[in-house]
């Protein structure tokens, strides 16, 4: 895929605090990127200075090899579906479709044949002359889409638009965006701070924070291989601890030293170390690498969280086997398990999973002190 859009040097502060940090990121002709991260992180303004609704206070956009900085949004061949629709209430399916091509003064012939191509991608056939305000809201969803889609724009912008619908209505238009996108054949460019969104719908997935980039990556790429604690801890659960790479493949942690796959670190250097939670196994105490107390056990489904106590520092493990609470279990490692990262600003603040508990406690005592 070639290059379609690309950010230079792109910063933007509101009231003196800096949104975007000289962010440089190019975008690729027909893929399905997201850009991920908290609120704040600067990812919708990142997507508003590409839509035009924004401007940067340093730095240069580009399409197709063009800049354009200073080109006003509807000259600009894309559009944005927002988490607020943005329907007209007052307009029929159809002319909600239609309405971006009346204003384009599209013979009425071309617009009914472009309608019908829309209502049909979306699997809105029949739903023409319905009021939009008695559809659901991923049928509305599906309007705003269609009505993006209609004038067929190279760059489609979607900010949190799944964010108003329930959990299941989400996952259903997860995989209808990633249908459409593939069906179409252009660029979506979305925008979330929903990890599991972003890692089942994505090409590629820009992982920011503090108006920064962390991380570009595939799916497989960011969940597998952060960059830093801040994205190991932001993808998925994550086991974060301080560790020394003694030597290639060697790794003390919690005063152990264990094989791993990693190396090319200096040696006797601080690390950050990764462990996911699934890929922890509950061993009897006898045959474990490290040994550890059960503080909570909470049944999900497909596993139980168990929260293990290892020499101070609280670890989460996900397992399908049962564990009592108050027990001592062992647990073991496979050497690729291990994921090796630098120290960074983020090392020290994610991955000891007594901090929630500590936060409840903390409420707890504070309600307890109020009623005295």
């Amino acid at each position: 895929m070639s290059k379609l859009i690309e950010l230079k040097g792109i910063s933007k502060s509101y009231d003196g605090e800096k949104i975007l940090n000289s962010m440089n990121l190019y975008i690729r002709d027909r893929e399905f990127i997201t850009l991920l991260g908290p609120s704040g992180c600067g990812k919708t303004t990142t997507l508003r200075i590409i839509g035009g609704f924004e401007s940067a206070d340093e730095g240069e956009l580009y399409f197709d090899g063009v800049e354009i900085s200073n080109v006003p949004t509807y000259k600009r061949p894309v559009n944005t579906v927002f988490q607020k629709y943005a329907l007209f209430p007052h307009l029929n399916v159809y002319e909600n479709i239609a309405f971006p091509l009346r204003l384009k003064k599209i013979p009425e012939d071309s617009i009914r044949e472009k309608v019908s191509e829309m209502l049909k991608m979306v699997a809105l056939e029949g739903f023409e002359n319905k009021s939009v305000s008695t559809l659901s809201g991923g049928q509305q969803q599906r309007v705003a889409i269609a009505r993006a889609l209609v004038s067929h724009p190279r760059v489609l912008l979607l900010d949190e638009p799944l964010g108003a619908l329930d959990l299941k209505l989400r996952k259903d238009m997860q995989n209808e965006l990633k249908r459409i996108q593939q069906s179409i054949g252009i660029t979506f460019i979305y925008v979330t701070h929903d990890q599991e969104e972003a890692l089942s719908m994505s090409d590629t997935i820009v992982v920011m924070a503090d108006g920064e980039i962390q991380q570009i990556g595939t799916p497989t790429d960011i969940y597998n291989e952060p960059k830093n604690a801040f994205v190991a801890d932001f993808i998925g659960e994550s086991n974060i601890i301080d560790g020394i790479m003694l030597e290639d493949k060697k790794v003390r942690l919690a005063g152990h030293v264990f094989d791993c796959v990693d190396g090319g670190f200096e040696k006797n250097e601080p690390v950050d170390v990764v462990i996911r939670p699934e890929d922890i196994d509950v061993v009897p105490v006898d045959k474990g690498m490290l040994n550890g107390y059960v503080t909570s056990v909470t049944f999900k489904g497909v596993h139980y969280e168990i929260i293990v106590d290892i020499k101070g520092f609280k670890w989460m493990i996900q397992s399908t086997d049962y564990v009592s609470p108050d027990s001592i279990i062992g647990v073991y490692i496979e050497p690729d398990a291990f994921h090796i990262m630098k120290k960074s600003k983020y090392s020290g603040k994610f991955g000891d999973y007594s901090s929630y508990s500590d936060e409840i406690e903390e409420l707890s005592n504070a309600d307890a002190a109020e009623e005295f």
